[in-house]
């Protein structure tokens, strides 16, 4: 859009006009692969400019919502905490006499999301239809391969977009 000559105040009109007309659909993620330290590979999910601006506003919308949710000890994916805060916290407790840490890790996580589970938990927080219909649009909007194939997505959420940490705070808040 913004390379058709619209600019970007044209591509964000026209953007605004599909929001309110519900016309926006987004496109499949683009699929790209890349290695990992154990030398598997994590699959990424690269949106279009115009779905990361929606996907942008719809965070804007949903974190504080779930935000609040949050204990202070929670640190993945929250704004103004990072995993250094995280550590500093260990060191602390550490240095206290606690002698037991837990650490939890859902292998494939992002990959095995229930779609109607995922949605059942939005819509415990969030009312407006056109936001829920908007996150479950994103949530099928399918992926691109990186042979070209298009796959649909029944399950789990591309990493990589801008959305993939609210699909983790609704899971973990509401697990």
């Amino acid at each position: 859009m913004v390379e058709a000559g619209l600019g970007v105040e044209g591509f964000l009109a026209q953007l605004r006009s599909q929001l309110k007309d519900r016309s926006f659909r987004p496109v499949p993620v683009r699929e790209r692969m890349i290695p990992k330290a154990n030398g598997k590979r994590r699959r990424l999910g690269i949106p279009t400019v115009a779905d990361r601006v929606v996907q942008a506003s719809l965070k804007l919308v949903l974190e504080p919502i779930f935000e609040a949710d949050f204990l202070p000890c929670s640190y993945g994916f929250r704004p103004g905490r990072r995993a250094h805060d995280a550590i500093a916290e260990s060191r602390h407790f550490a240095s206290h006499h606690y002698e037991w840490v837990v650490e939890g890790d859902i292998e494939a996580c992002f990959d095995m999301i229930d779609h109607a589970a995922l949605m059942d938990r939005v819509r415990g927080r969030i009312g407006d239809k056109r936001v829920l219909s908007l996150v479950k649009t994103f949530l099928k909007a399918g992926i691109l391969e990186q042979d070209g194939a298009l796959r649909g997505s029944d399950t789990g959420t591309p990493q990589g977009g801008i959305l993939t940490p609210p699909t983790q705070w609704v899971t973990s808040v509401s697990m």
